[in-house]
C-alpha cells in the first residue's frame, strides 16, 4: 500500500538514507497523521483484523528515510511493532522511551460522518478512527524525529521510539510480547511518554489546564459463568442460568461503588479547586463534573471502582433452556483498590456465578514531579501563556502496564490544545472520531520543545 519497504523481520535494521531538507515537523504532522489513519489496523481481539504489518513498515520506512535504523518485531502474522534508538548528547544519562500504539479499535463506516479510514480533513479537523487513539500522537513523534534528524538536532539523551501493535486487546502481542521476549531494547530507559495525556482543558480566558497522566486504573476483564439445569422452554425450571445470570449482571450494573480518592486524584482536585476558586468535595462531585464538560465522564470514571457488563451470550433454540449462560464484564479497579473491587465484586454476583478473568493488568501510579515534568510544564508554557500541567488518572489503560515492570516510570503526555466546546473524552473508541488541524500542529511544537529539555 505505501511502496516497498526496507525494514526486514524480528530484529534486521533498515538501511539509512539520510535526506538532508525536507517541512518541518509543524508542517509534516498533518499529512503523517492522514496517512497512518488510511492504514486499516482494526484490532477485533482475535487476529481477525488487518493486522499492524503495514504500519509497521509505513513508521519504519518514514524513520529510516532520515537516518535511522528501525527493526521491526513481529509477534504473530501481521501483528508488528517498529522500534528504534536515536542517539542523545550524553548517552551515560537514563534513556527516555516514547511509546505509541499503532493498532484502533474497529469502526463502521456507515456510522460516520467521513469514512473512519479516509484521513479526511474537514471542519479543521483530521477524522478517522485512531484520530486520537492515538496516531494523532504518532504523527507528532514521527513528524518532530523526521525534523530533528533531518536539522542535525540531537536530544539531550537517548531516546527510544516504540510504535507497537496490539495496546487495544491489551498489548499482549504489542508492548507485552516486546518486553518479555526483547527487554534489551530498553536497555537503560527510566522514563517514559505515551497515550491520553497533556491535553487541555480551558478554564476561562486566563487559565488552561493541561492533564497529565501520572495513574491509571488496573484491569479486570472478565467471564461470568452461571450453569443450570437445561429443559424444554415449555416447562416450568426454577434452576435457568439465563434468569440467574441476568440478575446478577443487572445487580453489578446497577451498583453505585464508594468513592475512594487516590493520590493523584486528591492532586487533580486540588489544582482543580484553586483554578475554579472553590472547594470540592469528592463526596458530591455532581456539581463539580458539571463544569468540566466532555471530560466530566473520564474523571467521574477515576473516582470509584468499575464493573460494566458489555457481552451477554446463551441459549440455541427458541423453545430451549440452556444449560449455561455467559456474561463479559469490563472492571477496572483504582490503584491500592483491588482487594475490595474484588471482594465487593464476588459479593455483588453471588455464589452461583463462577468468574474468570480473560485479562488482567496493574494499576499504576506515580508522583507528579522531577525533572520530566518540569520538561512538559516548560515546553506547554512556551507554546500557551496560559497554560498549567495538572496530574490526573486515565480510567482505562495503556501500554505503560508492561513498560512498568521493567522499572520505568510511564507518564502520559501527547500534547493537545482542543477548543473548549471538543468532546474529547468522546471521541476515544467513539463515531466521528477527529482531532483539530491547529492542535496536532500544536502538539508537534509542544514535543520538540520537550525534547530539546527532557
Amino acid at each position: 500500500m505505501w511502496g516497498s519497504t526496507r525494514a526486514r523481520v524480528e530484529g534486521s535494521s533498515v538501511s539509512k538514507t539520510n535526506k538532508a531538507g525536507g517541512p518541518s515537523g509543524e508542517d509534516e504532522v498533518v499529512d503523517l497523521c492522514r496517512e497512518l489513519i488510511r492504514i486499516d489496523t482494526s484490532n477485533y481481539g482475535d487476529h481477525s483484523g488487518p493486522g499492524e504489518r503495514a504500519a509497521a513498515e509505513y513508521v519504519a520506512e518514514k524513520l529510516a528515510e532520515v537516518g535511522l535504523e528501525p527493526k521491526i518485531f513481529e509477534s504473530h502474522k501481521g501483528r508488528a511493532s517498529t522500534v528504534a534508538r536515536i542517539e542523545g548528547e550524553d548517552p551515560s544519562r537514563p534513556a527516555l522511551l516514547i511509546h505509541g500504539h499503532t493498532d484502533v479499535v474497529p469502526a463502521n463506516a456507515q456510522d460516520w460522518t467521513h469514512h473512519p479510514f479516509s484521513g479526511e480533513v474537514a471542519d479543521g479537523c483530521v477524522w478517522g478512527r485512531g484520530a486520537v487513539d492515538m496516531k494523532d500522537m504518532d504523527a507528532m513523534t514521527l513528524a518532530v524525529v523526521r525534523d530533528r534528524m533531518r536539522s542535525g538536532r540531537k536530544p539531550p539523551r537517548d531516546i527510544v521510539l516504540a510504535f507497537l501493535a496490539d495496546e487495544e486487546a491489551g498489548g499482549t502481542y504489542g508492548a507485552r510480547y516486546l518486553v518479555d521476549k526483547h527487554p534489551d531494547l530498553f536497555d537503560g530507559v527510566t522514563e517514559a511518554i505515551g497515550e491520553v495525556g497533556g491535553f487541555s482543558f480551558t478554564v476561562n480566558e486566563k487559565l488552561r489546564l493541561y492533564l497529565v497522566e501520572t495513574a491509571e486504573k488496573g484491569i479486570h476483564w472478565m467471564r461470568l459463568t452461571v450453569d443450570g439445569t437445561a429443559g424444554h422452554g415449555s416447562m416450568t425450571n426454577g434452576d435457568n442460568a439465563i434468569t440467574e445470570l441476568c440478575e446478577a449482571v443487572g445487580r453489578l450494573g446497577r451498583h453505585k461503588w464508594p468513592v475512594r480518592v487516590t493520590k493523584t486524584v486528591r492532586s487533580f482536585l486540588d489544582e482543580l479547586s484553586d483554578a475554579l476558586g472553590t472547594s470540592l468535595d469528592p463526596e458530591d462531585m455532581d456539581a463539580t463534573l458539571a463544569k468540566l464538560g466532555g471530560i466530566a465522564k473520564m474523571i467521574g470514571a477515576t473516582l470509584r471502582n468499575s464493573a460494566a457488563p458489555t457481552m451477554l451470550g446463551a441459549g440455541y433454540k427458541v423453545n430451549v433452556i440452556p444449560g449455561q449462560a455467559v456474561a463479559h464484564v469490563d472492571g477496572r479497579f483504582l490503584p491500592g483498590f483491588e482487594d475490595e473491587f474484588l471482594a465487593d465484586l464476588d459479593r455483588i454476583l453471588g455464589p452461583r456465578v463462577k468468574r474468570e478473568d480473560v485479562h488482567s493488568d496493574k494499576a499504576l501510579e506515580t508522583g507528579f514531579d522531577g525533572s520530566l515534568v518540569d520538561a512538559m510544564q516548560v515546553a506547554l508554557k512556551a507554546e500557551d501563556p496560559i497554560a498549567r500541567a495538572v496530574p490526573y488518572m486515565l480510567s482505562g489503560g495503556t501500554d505503560a502496564k508492561s513498560f512498568a515492570d521493567l522499572g520505568i516510570r510511564c507518564f502520559g503526555f501527547a500534547p493537545l490544545k482542543l477548543p473548549p466546546e471538543l468532546d474529547f473524552a468522546g471521541m476515544f473508541h467513539g463515531v466521528d472520531e477527529r482531532v483539530p488541524v491547529d492542535g496536532l500542529q500544536f502538539g508537534a511544537r509542544v514535543l520538540d520543545r520537550f525534547i530539546d529539555n527532557c
